[in-house]
């Protein structure tokens, strides 16, 4: 049975690999990227990604794939959530306008596709360490490191909550 109530309008703003270049032309420029695994969404998350956002005129989110944030030693149970998931959570806030997943360690595949103008991590990433900031600024882009608002983290989060299981 067909449902009739329409699907939101966040999940137009998923890309898959195939997706991903109409979405790309789609979006006005400058164009920002940043990236995470976004496990557990919290206030320093959504500040960031406001922040990021007011940096250009869109922003696109990578997301680490279940097995890559798996690879990066987080946990046994991380992602606590699973990527579809986190995508669509991402998808819903204003300040982001498409969401793209990659399953490599870094990354750089997903950013040399996007070719974003302005690349963004956060606080705890010197911007010559950023991944893909080489290339961005190589084609005339920007790179920035937004310190942190907020002292929060998916990892302390569990761990309080684990402490009190």
């Amino acid at each position: 049975m067909k449902s009739v109530y329409p699907l939101p309008d966040f999940e137009a703003r998923i890309a898959t690999p195939q997706t991903l270049p109409a979405l790309l032309a789609r979006l006005p420029r400058p164009l920002v990227f940043t990236n995470g695994c976004f496990d557990i969404l919290h206030r320093g998350h959504v500040t960031y990604l406001a922040q990021a956002r007011a940096l250009g005129a869109a922003l696109i989110v990578g997301v680490n794939s279940d097995d890559s944030v798996r690879r990066q030693n987080k946990g046994a149970d991380r992602p606590i959530n699973p990527l579809a998931d986190r995508m669509a959570v991402l998808a819903a806030l204003a300040s982001v306008n498409a969401v793209a997943s990659f399953d490599t360690d870094t990354p750089l595949d997903l950013i040399l596709a996007i070719r974003p103008d302005v690349l963004v991590k956060g606080g705890d990433w010197p911007v010559q360490a950023i991944v893909g900031g080489r290339a961005v600024l190589g084609w005339g882009g920007q790179v920035h490191s937004i310190p942190f608002l907020h002292s929060t983290s998916t990892t302390a989060t569990l761990s309080r909550i684990r402490e009190t299981s």
